[in-house]
């Protein structure tokens, strides 16, 4: 899965955000356009294609200031909307350079 429909859906206002994707954004300080941003500039480091009811992807990308930001999205291809599953500001223990999860 790559990231051009879900930026297309993003810069033409067909995105749904869960309540948990809110509670997480608020939670970590994250504002969506910044959020947002991260996505347009970002790259899918991880797919989920058997996720249902849509396949979703992880997608890393930094704000404005270059901040590291993870965020779950999943894209509806018949009405062509994305939804925002969760975002979140990645643990650096948990992360090389932000995009390969540390084995445990």
């Amino acid at each position: 899965m790559d990231n051009e429909n879900i930026i297309d859906a993003i810069l033409n206002n067909r995105v749904r955000i869960t309540d948990h994707a809110d509670e997480e954004a608020f939670d970590d300080g994250l504002t969506f356009e910044e959020i947002y941003f991260s996505v347009i500039h970002g790259e899918v480091i991880e797919a989920y294609p058997n996720d249902k009811p849509y396949s979703s992807c992880l997608i890393m990308g930094k704000n404005f200031s270059g901040e590291p930001i993870h965020s779950v999205w999943a894209y509806n291809p018949i009405n062509l909307w994305t939804v925002l599953i969760t975002v979140y500001r990645p643990d650096p223990k948990r992360w090389i350079d932000w995009k390969v999860r540390v084995k445990k």
